[in-house]
């Protein structure tokens, strides 16, 4: 596992985040080009470092092509990125050859301990993506196992605005008419989008929605401490993370958990 390695032993699945993945990888950073993490992370970080944050090791959980690691490397971590879709790592990789990285293809639901680090993250609604029973606290347990004494997990969730602007029936986003997500709406919990478009496999994406309570409960069963729920949102090309969170204002919700 390293900048050194990667682990690529992905056998046949039936996993929908790995399907998803691996068929959005050729233009995921394309579709997505709009987000922008320096930007952030120039809000978000002050928020944790007020909560104990010191530099150090990072783990990114559904790192997905390295987006999101990128600002932190230019801050001085130390990384470890994993992913559940081997083509996603392959793009990190790519992007960050000759840097001092460690990869490895892991489901979050089963991830290995890789050490102690000052901060674990899931950033861009992994979480979500947990849509089996027992699933959240199974990823929560892991992720807190690769914790140190003093370190934070960090993880955002969409709210319930947010799943009925992207994922209900008559609600579609193109990206420069090459690629379009279109929600095919909620049911038994489980909302669905469909992406299509050009150079990519027609794939579904699906998504289970989380309350704060829900979340906070399953992390104390974890053995974690809920520090913070942050609510996250964007309101005129300003960045918004305040200490209150409102399903109904709000984009996403950031946990923020030690410990316990």
């Amino acid at each position: 596992m390293s900048g050194k390695s990667v682990s690529v032993a992905a056998m046949e699945t039936t996993d929908h985040a790995q399907i998803a993945y691996e068929a959005f990888a050729p233009i995921y950073d394309d579709f997505n080009a709009q987000n922008d993490y320096e930007f952030w992370f120039s809000v978000l970080l002050p928020q944790l470092e007020s909560r104990g944050l010191r530099t150090g090791k990072l783990l990114d959980v559904a790192c997905g092509t390295g987006r999101a690691f990128a600002p932190m490397l230019r801050r001085g971590w130390e990384i470890t990125a994993c992913d559940i879709s081997p083509a996603m790592i392959a793009k990190a990789k790519e992007k960050h050859e000759g840097e001092a990285i460690s990869y490895d293809v892991a489901d979050m639901t089963k991830l290995p301990t890789y050490g102690e680090f000052q901060l674990v993250w899931a950033l861009n609604d992994p979480v979500n993506y947990l849509v089996g029973d027992g699933d959240l606290q199974n990823a929560l347990e892991a992720m807190g196992a690769n914790l140190a004494d003093d370190g934070l997990l960090v993880f955002d969730c969409n709210t319930l605005m947010q799943f009925r602007a992207s994922f209900e029936p008559e609600t579609g986003l193109e990206r420069d008419s090459r690629w379009r997500w279109e929600g095919r709406g909620e049911v038994g919990g489980v909302y669905e989008a469909e992406v299509s478009g050009e150079g990519i496999a027609t794939h579904i994406h699906k998504e289970r929605h989380y309350s704060v309570p829900e979340v906070q409960r399953t992390m104390l069963n974890a053995g974690l401490q809920p520090v913070a729920a942050l609510g996250h949102r964007e309101d005129g090309g300003e960045m918004i993370i305040a200490d209150s969170w409102d399903e109904e204002r709000d984009q996403k919700i950031i946990h923020v958990a030690r410990r316990s």
